[in-house]
């Protein structure tokens, strides 16, 4: 199958001229060339349509000249090539015209060969640059198909990594069956409290899964003290309190959970410096876990445990308002308050009646 000829527009005022010019080009019958015989009569043939490979243009001409004819076809058809041709010998003038977007230029008088050679560069450097174009369409295409699929991936990375993690959590639970169920609550009393506080996605999921793993060190505190029924000994409170540390190393080699693991190492310290392990004071215990104290402690107080029943959500509030400043942050504290009531007893529900999943709530954050 052959190739289509390409279009060329030949423009000159002067008849014999053109017919002369588009003989030599349609000689060989590679090209197909229209004449026009001004500057206006070519920018009208642009203008309705017309597809043209190259542009062919006297320089002089009577109305529009040479140059304003190519500053409008430019606009029009900016991947048109354009070649003007000129009988004046003054080098400003060819320069002028590259200026201006012309590819190249052509003094009269010029041979067939000069006149095909020149066309052929101006076709192929046409080319090129149509299959660079097309080249970064694609590769820009590709790149946004391939940036898809990594997020999708990641996405379903960071997925399996909070189901499992949520695992980790029912592990807790059965070992710890006192609390069952707090670890998800306190999570979704953090996530709630980050949110108001408007931090950004990224941040609120580090501070998730702080919360839901605070006590994974636990796991490694012997059964006979975390299941011990009656008051631990001073001994056994120091075993206990290792579990902050114990989970810290547990987390704090897993890249997913590097950031993590700072919370649930801080996660028992007080914001007046009276807490555990490290005695941290104030800004020096990361927010997630300053967040997190104010959680754990509605949790605690609205939650039945062995030795009390549940008290009410006011009882709560007004607890947790009387320690701000020294067991809380003053500024989570004033979030907290300034809630709606009825987020915490919603969220309870949804534990309870096992509609919240850990892995569905981060990935929401």
């Amino acid at each position: 199958m052959g190739t289509t000829p390409d279009r060329i527009l030949v423009v000159d005022d002067e008849e014999p001229i053109r017919e002369i010019v588009s003989s030599m080009l349609t000689a060989g019958g590679r090209y197909i060339c229209l004449q026009a015989g001004s500057g206006e009569e070519a920018l009208a043939l642009l203008e309705s349509g017309e597809q043209f490979a190259l542009m062919l243009s006297d320089l002089m001409m009577t109305g529009m000249d040479g140059l304003a004819l190519l500053e409008r076809a430019k606009e029009r058809t900016p991947d048109m090539p354009v070649v003007m041709v000129t009988a004046v010998h003054d080098i400003s003038v060819a320069l002028a015209a590259l200026r201006n977007g012309a590819y190249d230029y052509l003094l009269k008088p010029f041979e067939r060969e000069q006149l095909l050679a020149t066309v052929l560069r101006a076709l192929e450097n046409r080319r090129l640059k149509m299959e660079n174009r097309a080249y970064q369409t694609n590769l820009e295409s590709l790149v946004e198909a391939r940036t898809q699929q990594l997020n999708n991936t990641m996405r379903n990375l960071e997925r399996s990594y909070d189901i499992t993690l949520e695992a980790l959590g029912d592990a807790l639970d059965l070992k710890d069956a006192e609390t069952e169920g707090h670890s998800k609550r306190v999570t979704a009393f953090t996530i709630a409290m980050a949110k108001h506080m408007g931090l950004n996605d990224k941040e609120i999921r580090v501070i998730a899964r702080g919360a839901f793993l605070h006590d994974i060190g636990k796991m490694a505190i012997p059964d006979a003290i975390l299941r011990k029924p009656g008051a631990l000994t001073p001994d056994e409170i120091a075993i206990m309190r290792e579990h902050c540390y114990r989970g810290y190393q547990m987390l704090k080699k897993i890249p997913f959970l590097s950031e993590a693991s700072d919370i649930v190492y801080a996660h028992q310290e007080k914001y007046d410096g009276t807490g555990y392990p490290r005695g941290l004071k104030g800004d020096q215990i990361p927010l997630g876990a300053r967040i997190f104290s104010v959680a754990d402690t509605l949790d605690a107080i609205t939650s039945d445990r062995p030795y009390r029943p549940a008290q009410s959500l006011p009882a709560a509030r007004e607890e947790i308002k009387r320690w701000s400043g020294r067991q809380f942050d003053p500024q989570v504290v004033h979030i907290f308050l300034a809630m709606p009531e009825n987020i915490w007893g919603d969220l309870r529900k949804q534990i309870n009646s096992q509609s919240y999943r850990f892995a569905s709530a981060a990935s929401k954050a």
